[in-house]
């Protein structure tokens, strides 16, 4: 029976193996295939996902350079603030609640939509890994936000761009956006270097979101950059601006100081201007730098270049005769007239230009031709862009000379149909004042990766020179001669001594400079306005040896005449004094005595208004100098017109009530300043002209006690004290008397007043402001 059976089992046991066999084939090439495809073909994304999970990288923003003045001090620094960000997956049902806590601590602002309690619910709910409540919080937001304690609710540190002087030069400097991302002014055009490499931290994580390590990666800093302003320079011309757009009720106004040597721009003053920290309740119309991109017809100032071309191009002396026909001169139909209150005859050119005879200014152009005319505006820098490094810098206007139309050269040459910018008339008269060299306006000094405090970075306080650079920069040209720059000098002087510019005369300085009004185009007519005007006046000091060039513009000023010499040349004069002052530049003319003006505004930033009441300082001049009883100084009369008659001046020395500027100077500065006469200059600090020029030196005794005795026989005119601690020092000590300051910054008040005749040796109150 057994034998029958074989043949039956042995065909089943095969096919039952066939069968699992090929189930196990199938079965292994399906798992095959998956995992070819999940680690081949979706290898790259399961990766992605696993690294969400197991990760989390953050990226570290750099820290972005400073900006630095040529002192070193820092215009735009970077600090640390706090920025509140939440995990929606982690927050569960409490989504309402947490934006409904947090908005009621960042919201503080009611036009910052982006902290609303609707806004933080809106990018709870967009996202599950990561939303932002607010940026860069208080230190007083963030303190709140961390009490609070709420599950998956975070802080952290980023950057914040800080402007520690608020608004001083801020279209210079420009700003930046919520992600330190330059975008205006400096900022923008230096972003790629500023802004620095970003790091990267990566964090591994467990299920329960607790770090388990971190991987990181530094972030390199941004590049530091030392601009050419003197914060002090720029403050002075702010201020002055600032009190005349006021005065004059202007829309607009720009001043421009620049080292006529070397094109370096000192200060770059631009009102309206706006305060960086807070750029959300700014105007944005107040945002750009209207130095560089504001074009406008110059008028009468541009007149300079019509002469300087005049007399280095046809052989013009400014002795010559020229005959402006009464004020008015026609040519092919249309007539050009002079003010009308002008109706010169035949007047030397000097006369002209100082009274700036349009009719005067054509025939000097005339006597050049269109090309050569053409050829000098160009030389003098317009109608193309100066490479400051500054963004959105335009070219101005100028058509070229085959485009002229028949009369284009007499409106050319009174300073229409042209269109320039401030910067582009600063450097023209910076040529004038140099030479007859044209050099390119920069207001970068240098880019470096050195912080303040190394000593590799030096600061690189302005000193006047009277001599071109050793290597001249690219773009530098002649455009005039020495001789003709040298006649166009004496003629600028003569605008001033004689001329139109009579109201930017300096006190105890020569100048030079050339007013302009021009009108402006009504929008409605197209045609010139008769009451819409831009009034400007460039010029330079001394005029020998200059030291700074500056340009004035006001823009449809709106009270008084609306000339330049009325609007422009006032502004002039005070920054031209301050700024010469403050340089310690030697007086090339004598002082004369200035009676203090009351009605003159007083600007004061806040926080520097000085401790002691105004009638201190005549207290303190009383104490410190020993007054008797009957002396006219310790009435209530005018200090311009008394004499002091004081004799001893026991000046206290050991006193432990120290007032003013001494509560904070240390022991060793006071020790300079009682050794020097009040000075706190060394000898060896002494400039060369101090050192060459006499000094009138007291007779008096240092006694025992400290005190000094002066000889109340010899008196000598208290000076103008004007400038920064040094220049009034100097100031005091070439008259024979001392000092004593109050507060710190510039001199704004002094005791007894300028004029006054007081003993040798007699001590000065002064008090400085910022």
């Amino acid at each position: 029976m057994s034998n029958l059976r074989q043949p039956l089992t042995a065909p089943i046991r095969r096919v039952r193996f066939v069968y699992v066999a090929l189930f196990f084939a199938a079965w292994t090439s399906l798992i095959g295939m998956r995992l070819v495809w999940l680690q081949v073909v979706r290898h790259h994304d399961w990766v992605e996902r696993a690294a969400k999970q197991q990760q989390r990288t953050f990226e570290v923003a750099p820290r972005r350079g400073v900006l630095y003045d040529r002192n070193l001090r820092e215009l735009a620094v970077t600090v640390l603030a706090e920025s509140v960000y939440a995990v929606p997956s982690e927050l569960g049902d409490n989504r309402a609640n947490v934006a409904e806590l947090l908005s009621g601590i960042v919201h503080v602002d009611p036009t910052d939509t982006f902290t609303a309690q609707g806004s933080i619910m809106a990018r709870l709910t967009a996202s599950r890994n990561f939303a932002w409540i607010a940026r860069k919080l208080t230190p007083e937001q963030a303190q709140r936000v961390r009490e609070l304690n709420l599950k998956g609710v975070y802080l952290q540190k980023e950057f914040k761009r800080f402007y520690p002087n608020t608004d001083l030069a801020a279209q210079t400097l420009g700003y930046v956006g919520i992600d330190d991302t330059g975008l205006g002014g400096m900022e923008r055009e230096f972003e790629d270097d500023l802004h620095g490499t970003a790091g990267h931290v990566l964090t591994a994580v467990d299920a329960k979101r607790h770090a388990l390590g971190s991987e990181e990666r530094e972030p390199l800093p941004g590049e530091n950059l030392v601009l050419s302003i003197d914060t002090n320079i720029q403050y002075m011309a702010e201020r002055a601006l600032d009190a005349q757009m006021l005065k004059m009720k202007a829309a607009h106004g720009t001043v421009v100081v620049q080292d006529p040597h070397t094109g370096q721009i000192l200060a770059l003053a631009i009102s309206p201007r706006y305060n960086p920290n807070d750029l959300k309740h700014q105007d944005p119309t107040i945002l750009k730098n209207l130095a560089v991109s504001d074009v406008y017809e110059p008028g009468s100032t541009f007149k300079l270049v019509t002469y300087a071309a005049a007399v280095d191009g046809a052989g013009v002396q400014p002795t010559d005769i020229v005959d402006c026909q009464g004020g008015a001169m026609t040519m092919y139909g249309r007539t050009l007239h002079d003010d009308k209150s002008d109706h010169f005859g035949r007047v030397t050119v000097q006369f002209a230009l100082e009274h700036s005879s349009d009719v005067g200014a054509a025939k000097m152009a005339m006597k050049l031709g269109n090309s050569k005319f053409y050829d000098y505006i160009r030389g003098f820098g317009f109608g193309d862009r100066s490479g400051i490094e500054l963004p959105s810098e335009t070219r101005g206007l100028l058509r070229p000379a085959r485009k002229w139309e028949a009369t284009s050269i007499m409106s050319i040459a009174i300073g229409h149909e042209v269109g320039v910018t401030p910067v582009q008339l600063v450097t023209m008269v910076s040529a004038i004042a140099n030479g007859g060299t044209y050099l390119p306006p920069h207001i970068l000094l240098d880019e470096t990766e050195l912080m303040k405090g190394d000593s590799r970075l030096r600061p690189a306080a302005f000193h006047p020179t009277n001599s071109l650079p050793a290597k001249m920069p690219d773009g530098a040209h002649r455009v005039i001669t020495e001789l003709t720059a040298a006649k166009m000098r004496q003629m600028m002087e003569g605008t001033i001594v004689e001329g139109t510019g009579k109201t930017g005369a300096l006190n105890g300085y020569s100048a030079g400079g050339k007013t302009g009004t021009a009108q402006k185009i009504d929008p409605v007519t197209h045609t010139y306005s008769h009451t819409r005007t831009v009034a400007s006046f460039a010029g330079i000091a001394p005029i020998n040896n200059p030291a700074i060039s500056v340009a004035v513009i006001i823009d449809d000023p709106m009270v008084g005449t609306r000339y330049g010499a009325e609007t422009s040349a006032p502004v002039f004069k005070q920054v031209a004094q301050e700024v010469l002052e403050y340089l310690g530049v030697p007086h090339d003319q004598p002082l004369k005595v200035v009676k203090p003006d009351s009605a003159a505004p007083k600007l004061e930033l806040a926080g520097d208004a000085p401790s002691e009441d105004p009638g201190d300082l005549n207290v303190m001049y009383e104490e410190i100098n020993s007054l008797p009883a009957d002396d006219p100084l310790r009435q209530k009369s005018d200090a311009a017109v008394v004499a002091a008659t004081a004799a001893a001046a026991p000046v206290p020395v050991a006193s432990t009530e120290k007032k003013g500027i001494f509560a904070a100077l240390p022991e060793k500065m006071l020790k300079a300043f009682r050794d020097h006469g009040g000075s706190s200059i060394m000898t060896d600090e002494t400039t060369e002209a101090n050192k060459l020029s006499p000094k009138p030196v007291a007779d008096h005794v240092q006694r025992t006690d400290g005190a000094v005795v002066v000889d109340a026989s010899t008196k000598v005119a208290v000076p103008v004290m004007q400038g920064g601690l040094r220049a009034v020092i100097q100031q005091a000590a070439g008259a024979g008397l001392r000092v004593q300051p109050v507060g710190s910054g510039l001199a704004r008040e002094q005791v007894p007043a300028a004029g006054t005749m007081v003993p040798l040796g007699t001590e000065v109150v002064v008090r400085f402001t910022r």
